[in-house]
């Protein structure tokens, strides 16, 4: 080859530092439990997750590939200090997530679907390169794929919100989430002078939920207040409030000011106690 051009023997090739935006691995005995597809994902294999808000060019998908075989290479030299076995199932797996995916850009990855065992939407590479994207846009509308769908853009994304918002506000999920979904409209509130565009209906997409959070907050508060000024009362009568008292505490939130005030002050503890133990 010499020439044709330069000819390097044993050249030692070097990387930057990078970063990955989620890296997850499960418990031995984690359970996907009620993440749906998301938590399928996550319990298969240390996961390496990657969410474009847009979808990704060819060079960000060959970026996030670095990323994995780099973790995978770190498992391989851990395994050989330790001299023990690597298996291959046990490697980590690449999940690009992405709101969609242009038929150029399929064609170019050379992807496939499995309908037999993930629904539609998720696109997997070569078995050897241990990865998949999956097109936000294309998954099916059910409660399986709703953790994924909030990941979309536009009509996608803003069905996945109402969806989000239609669950008992006794889920933890919901909770949780909506929580996640305020502090992320605060920040790019807080951080932007002007918003781009894509940042405008981000914000437009996070506003009803937002406002859901904001409203729970404020009956949370008020609740929490009245907690307080009954527990008050409750002190300034009997000096504590015990583990008996404390049951009755929860009836009396479901009394007005003007209902559970009088009680507190005026019933002896025993009368309390009486009175609404025998609602329970």
């Amino acid at each position: 080859m010499s020439p044709l051009g330069r000819v390097e023997v044993n050249k030692q090739v070097t990387d930057e530092t990078r970063f990955v935006d989620v890296l997850f691995t499960s418990t031995p005995t984690a359970q996907a439990q009620n993440l749906g597809l998301l938590g399928r994902i996550a319990v298969l294999n240390t996961a390496l997750l990657e969410p474009f808000r847009n979808q990704p060019s060819r060079l960000e998908v060959r970026n996030c590939f670095l990323k994995l075989f780099t973790v995978i290479a770190d498992s391989q030299r851990k395994a050989k200090r330790e001299k023990t076995s690597l298996p291959e199932d046990s490697l980590a797996r690449l999940w690009i997530i992405s709101p969609s995916a242009s038929a150029s850009l399929l064609e170019d990855l050379e992807v496939k679907i499995d309908l037999e065992k993930w629904s539609r939407g998720v696109y997997f590479f070569q078995k050897c390169f241990r990865a998949a994207l999956v097109a936000v846009n294309e998954l099916p509308v059910t409660e399986e794929t709703l953790w994924l769908r909030i990941l979309g853009r536009g009509e996608t994304q803003r069905t996945a919100i109402d969806e989000l918002l239609a669950l008992p506000e006794s889920n933890q999920l919901r909770q949780n989430t909506l929580k996640l979904i305020t502090n992320l409209r605060v920040i790019i509130v807080q951080q932007q002078e002007t918003l781009t565009e894509d940042e405008q209906e981000l914000i437009m997409n996070l506003s009803q939920a937002y406002q859901q959070w904001e409203e729970t907050t404020k009956q949370q508060g008020v609740q929490q207040e009245r907690r307080q000024v009954v527990e008050n009362l409750l002190r300034f009568r009997f000096g504590s409030v015990d583990e008996e008292l404390s049951r009755v505490v929860e009836s009396l939130l479901q009394l007005t000011p003007e209902e559970f005030t009088p009680l507190c002050l005026e019933l002896s503890r025993e009368d309390l106690l009486a009175r609404f133990n025998s609602h329970q």
